[in-house]
């Protein structure tokens, strides 16, 4: 029921390997790009003629334009001859391809083991995969649309100078409440594949997947847009003079659990090269980043009691945000020095605003409390944080009707 071959780094380069990925606010983690598949071998002969050059166009326009624009694509807001966005089409291109591919599977055809599909990932060791399975190729395009969607966030989350070049980079509010969506449906997408399309594979098949397209993989991923869906709401509440301490402080804390559990489902994965490093490095840095807010806003409202528990537990809240603070800055630093390269774009949104108050309201706070801790000292006297239950979800997106 479909077999696996692979191909090691060194046969040949298929992959184009950046040493920099510029300015990032989403970290894609690689995108995976299709090698030719010849539908009429395979197929010739059990379907109509018609149907298999329907197949042969969708996918190879797929082929042509992620091996054109996929080693590119994360770092440059590239246009279409048309005006259009490449992001944007390939993106359709997949979608108009999935309900075809998926005639493949129908009624339990066994046609759906006739073709041998072929792809490039960038967090695996091999570098190649082939799997004579529809449901391989389904995966795999599932994980792209994700990914360009993860794309086009970071491009909206990228601060924008002012025509006149006098103000600071920032992101408009638009952008925002856009990347929001995008989050959610890229979420939908990976949601979609743990839960859909990782059953069809086998157990021994399921081992044997690209670690790219392992179920912890796309679990983190998923998990991954959602934190940074609640990073953004976190960003406009802080922006907003309606929204109060006890509702930046539940999405704070939202967003430590969504990086924790992210971080959890990459553990002891071999994410060894330097795509799959890197990805751990961005959880790592996110989530440390997420429980300074959560310390912070927690610290912020534990000051508001009136005894002298609360104002200690809020000092001991507020260090842990400060350490957690310093500790986040040599994790982004980890993660842009890990190759391929990027930087940190201009702050702005929730980092911008804690990363003036943070320090501020922590030194003023312990001028108080005279007593200095060391780091673990700190962590181990920091008050628990509040346990919120998670409302940010993936957009549901269910796998396309079968078209005939």
């Amino acid at each position: 029921m479909g077999c696996f071959a692979s191909t090691p780094k060194d046969s040949g380069g298929n992959r184009r390997k950046p040493t920099s990925i510029g300015e990032v606010s989403v970290y894609v983690p690689g995108l995976r790009i299709p090698r030719a598949v010849d539908f009429l071998q395979s197929l010739g002969d059990q379907l109509p003629k018609t149907l298999v050059e329907r197949l042969t166009a969708l996918r190879t326009r797929i082929v042509v334009m992620a091996n054109q624009e996929g080693p590119t694509i994360t770092r440059t807001r590239r246009k279409t001859q048309h005006g259009g966005s490449t992001l944007l089409d390939l993106h359709q291109a997949l979608l108009d391809y999935l309900p075809v591919v998926l005639g493949l599977t129908k009624d339990g055809s066994h046609l759906q083991f006739k073709v041998q599909f072929n792809w490039v990932n960038q967090e695996d060791e091999e570098e190649e995969t082939e799997m004579s399975n529809v449901w391989y190729e389904v995966l795999s395009v599932l994980h792209l649309m994700a990914m360009l969607q993860m794309s086009q966030a970071n491009l909206l989350l990228l601060p924008r100078g002012s025509s006149d070049g006098h103000n600071h980079p920032k992101v408009s509010e638009e952008n925002r409440r856009t990347s929001i969506d995008i989050f959610l449906k890229a979420a939908g997408y990976l949601d979609c594949a743990v839960k859909h399309v990782l059953p069809q594979f086998s157990a021994e098949q399921r081992r044997s997947l690209p670690v790219d397209l392992a179920e912890g993989v796309l679990r983190a991923l998923c998990l991954q847009a959602l934190g940074q869906g609640v990073d953004i709401q976190l960003g406009m509440a802080i922006d907003s003079s309606k929204a109060t301490l006890a509702v930046k402080r539940r999405l704070s804390c939202e967003m430590v659990k969504y990086w924790q559990q992210a971080q959890d489902n990459l553990m002891n994965l071999p994410l060894a090269n330097g795509w799959g490093e890197k990805h751990g490095l961005f959880v790592k840095w996110k989530y440390v980043e997420a429980k300074a807010a959560a310390y912070y806003y927690h610290g912020l409202i534990l000051d508001e009691g009136n005894t002298e528990k609360s104002h200690g537990m809020a000092v001991a809240a507020l260090q842990a945000a400060d350490e957690c603070f310093k500790e986040s800055k040599k994790a982004s630093e980890a993660f842009n020095a890990s190759s391929p390269t990027s930087r940190t774009p201009p702050l702005f949104g929730t980092m911008k605003y804690l990363t003036e108050k943070i320090p501020k309201d922590t030194s003023s706070k312990v001028r108080i409390n005279r007593d200095l801790y060391s780091y673990e000292k700190i962590m181990e006297t920091a008050p628990t944080l509040p346990d919120f239950a998670l409302a940010l979800k993936p957009d549901e997106y269910q796998l396309p009707l079968v078209e005939a």
